[in-house]
């Protein structure tokens, strides 16, 4: 009996948290969002993926050694991979119609809104027996108003290590749940007439 308590023991069955269970919950939520209901799979099926992998108990995927500590140093806690990101978000972003309606530049200025909105909402949960966010954390988790996955891991690695899973996870799924958050939002406040506009680009704007 006590070798079957042993060999229980080494499994990690019997180490599995109660937090980890949710967050492997919410993992195979992302990738059935990301591989059945094709919802930004690029994004979804990574953070699906690593959501349980690192919460796999004695697994050891994120201890000195593991496969996704080394991903972590190299890509995240260098800052590499934000990088990357925004060179190849840049390299594939068509700026015509920026060009030629240099107004639009006012709508990406609304985001800053969203940053000081959700800044003083983080603080203001400090109010709420249970949470206790510092400045810094509050700046960390503000970027996710700016609708900024590369910014907000590269944000959070630097202010709030320990947020940066949570952070990185409510950042992207955010982004990548707009085909489900903005059409019951659209159908509110437009008409089905103003929906069928096809909206054409002022004027063309050479490549070169």
């Amino acid at each position: 009996m006590e070798q079957l308590a042993i060999l229980w023991d080494s499994t990690a069955l019997a180490h599995f948290q109660s937090g980890q269970l949710i967050m492997m919950a919410v993992g195979g939520l992302l990738l059935y969002l990301a591989i059945v209901k094709k919802f930004e799979p690029l994004l979804l099926f990574p953070i699906g993926f690593g959501a349980l992998l690192t919460n796999i108990p004695l697994a050891g995927f994120t201890e000195p050694g593991g496969m996704l500590y080394y991903i972590y140093e190299v890509g995240i806690h260098s800052g590499v991979f934000p990088l990357l990101i925004f060179m190849g978000v840049g390299a594939m972003t068509d700026f015509g119609a920026l060009i030629a309606n240099p107004r639009m530049l006012l709508l990406g200025a609304a985001a800053q809104f969203g940053i000081f909105a959700t800044l003083f909402g983080a603080i203001a949960l400090n109010f709420i027996p249970g949470f206790d966010f510092t400045l810094k954390d509050a700046s960390a988790i503000a970027i996710i108003g700016g609708a900024d996955g590369p910014t907000a891991i590269f944000l959070a690695s630097r202010l709030a290590p320990d947020l940066l899973g949570a952070i990185a996870v409510a950042a992207y799924s955010y982004m990548a749940l707009v085909p489900i958050i903005q059409p019951p939002i659209m159908k509110a406040l437009t008409t089905p007439e103003e929906r069928k506009i096809e909206m054409a680009q002022l004027r063309h704007v050479s490549a070169k």
